[in-house]
């Protein structure tokens, strides 16, 4: 009789346990943004976290963004000459790569460069006493290292994102024009026509909530971190698997509240 019991109350403080975490998480994503209105504001600790994220991450972006055109396009025709339809080729593409693979393939990336970074940065700091330290050189942690690194975030990921559609759709012209026997005028006039302000914007609105998912993770679990270097590694493997999860479950949820009819 004891061993159902005992079940109910595993989960019972499972649930409480997990309650309490996405409560304090909520208070800490509270904390950094109140911290962003707060004078002074460190324009240059902004400005260094923005290029970091954005400026670095662009190459290895770029690239990603230009071979998924590039295999879409090339797996789109394969399939779709199977019905005759391989003129739809180029509106598949471009909408996509602006409503979904754009956002997402770079949010997945950006998770596991920058987010694994923030997180073994600012776990390092808290396992080594250094944002103690901040406190009593009256400097407050989460306007220091946490509100510029949210606001850079949700402000280069969209920037990130444009430059991924525009590559994704060349990649995809590509292939199309070179390979599959398209003509160029044609597949330009067919993705342009398809377009709407609505498919680029979508994809935009997510990757501004992706990246406020992806250096909130990196913040938050460096923030927690304890137990010296095993700890740090956690707290960063942890950061890239919980922003890579949020990622994929907030695309569901965004595009179910922008296409859903």
């Amino acid at each position: 009789m004891t061993a159902p019991l005992d079940i109910v109350a595993g989960l019972g403080r499972a649930v409480m346990g997990a309650s309490a975490q996405v409560g304090a998480l909520v208070l800490f994503a509270a904390n950094a943004l109140a911290q962003l209105f707060r004078p002074p504001y460190g324009p240059r600790q902004f400005l260094r976290h923005f290029v970091e994220i954005g400026y670095f991450s662009l190459p290895v972006v770029a690239l990603t963004a230009l071979f998924t055109g590039m295999v879409l396009a090339l797996q789109t025709y394969t399939g779709f000459a199977r019905f005759n339809a391989e003129s739809a080729v180029a509106s598949v593409v471009v909408l996509s790569v602006t409503r979904e693979l754009g956002p997402v393939i770079t949010g997945l990336i950006v998770a596991g460069r920058v987010g694994a970074a923030m997180a073994a940065e600012i776990g390092t700091m808290r396992v080594t006493d250094q944002i103690d330290a901040l406190r009593t050189l009256s400097t407050e942690p989460m306007k220091y290292l946490v509100a510029p690194r949210l606001l850079a975030g949700t402000l280069a990921m969209p920037l990130l994102v444009l430059v991924a559609d525009i590559l994704g759709v060349m990649g995809g012209f590509l292939v199309a024009t070179t390979k599959l026997g398209f003509a160029p005028q044609s597949y330009l006039t067919s993705s342009w026509d398809v377009l709407e302000v609505m498919d680029v914007g979508s994809g935009l609105i997510k990757a501004a909530v992706f990246g406020f998912l992806i250096t909130l993770m990196g913040c938050w679990f460096g923030y927690q971190s304890q137990g010296g270097a095993q700890g740090v590694g956690k707290a960063t493997t942890k950061a890239v698997v919980a922003a890579s999860i949020l990622i994929l479950a907030f695309d569901y949820v965004l595009t179910e509240a922008f296409f859903s009819r």
